[in-house]
């Protein structure tokens, strides 16, 4: 199978619960979608950087016990990971306060090493997964160092596959966002989208936005009610998810839906199978607190028989 690289940032997670006790885990979008897909069988390495500190150490023992190869984890003498908080209200929806600024992951394009990590990437890896948070890590320099792996690692035969997952205050200004996003759109083979994402990028026009650069080769797009609009090759289909009653919290719904969406893809399955696969682990995550559920929560069929 293809081997993938998910580029992005992991940081410590707080989850406050009802009494206003915090419990400590871990967690970022892209490391999410990466410890899904590799429980899906999917051999994936997580692209970022840490420090030297004990947190940066459970992190890549956590990672390795999940079957993600860290060869590719950038370690940085006295920086630290960044940390996030996330709270949750009564209906599971979650809002998030980050302390983010000097982690290490936002110098991963900056240090001595990055020739040789740029053409790793090219070199590598059949798959480029990245987010929308991941293009906010990086200042310009490091966004175009970014693009410049993705562009040799595509002439080289390999997919970018972009989820266009969007945090307003990762950016200086919307504008910035913008530009970034559409370099990558005009890159990408997969695009995993939603119109809440869209919509807070582009100010109301998401989707209308998202389709004037030229439609990408594939789309996966989450609307606002409970289904996902996929489109390829000329089909344009909705497919929609089954109900979940108990939702206790909508953390990494994304992220899995990705994971199980693209290890679906990359096993041969056809892009409506795929999203029923985002759905059905969507559906399980939601149901438990926190990004990463455990291992014995894993619902035993993703994939279509």
């Amino acid at each position: 199978m293809v081997r993938v690289a998910c580029i992005g940032e992991c940081m410590i997670e707080l989850s406050e619960r009802a009494d206003g006790t915090l419990s400590r885990s871990f967690g970022g979008d892209t490391l999410n979608t990466a410890l899904y897909m590799a429980r899906l069988g999917v051999e994936v390495d997580y692209v970022t950087a840490l420090g030297d500190d004990g947190w940066s150490e459970e992190m890549v023992t956590a990672w390795t016990g999940e079957g993600i190869g860290t060869g590719r984890v950038v370690r940085m003498a006295g920086r630290l990971p960044g940390l996030y908080v996330i709270q949750t209200d009564p209906k599971g929806e979650r809002r998030f306060q980050y302390w983010r600024d000097r982690a290490a992951a936002r110098d991963l394009f900056d240090q001595p090493g990055t020739p040789d990590l740029v053409e790793a990437l090219a070199r590598d890896y059949g798959l480029l997964y990245l987010s929308g948070i991941t293009l906010s890590l990086y200042g310009e320099v490091g966004r175009q160092r970014l693009f410049e792996a993705i562009d040799r690692a595509r002439a080289g035969g390999a997919q970018l596959a972009f989820d266009t997952n969007f945090r307003p205050r990762g950016w200086p200004e919307p504008e910035v966002a913008r530009r970034a996003y559409r370099q990558t759109l005009d890159r990408s083979d997969i695009v995993l989208a939603s119109t809440e994402d869209l919509d807070l990028l582009y100010g109301g026009r998401g989707e209308e936005t998202l389709m004037q650069g030229g439609r990408p080769a594939e789309l996966a797009l989450k609307l606002a009610h409970p289904s996902c609009r996929v489109m390829k090759d000329g089909t344009d289909t909705v497919v929609d998810a089954a109900p979940v009653e108990n939702v206790l919290d909508t953390t990494a719904a994304g992220d899995s839906f990705a994971a199980a969406y693209l290890a679906a893809r990359l096993k041969g399955a056809d892009p409506e199978a795929a999203a029923r696969a985002g759905h059905r682990l969507a559906g399980v995550v939601v149901q438990h607190r926190g990004a990463i559920i455990p291992r014995a929560a894993m619902p035993a069929t993703v994939f279509e028989a």
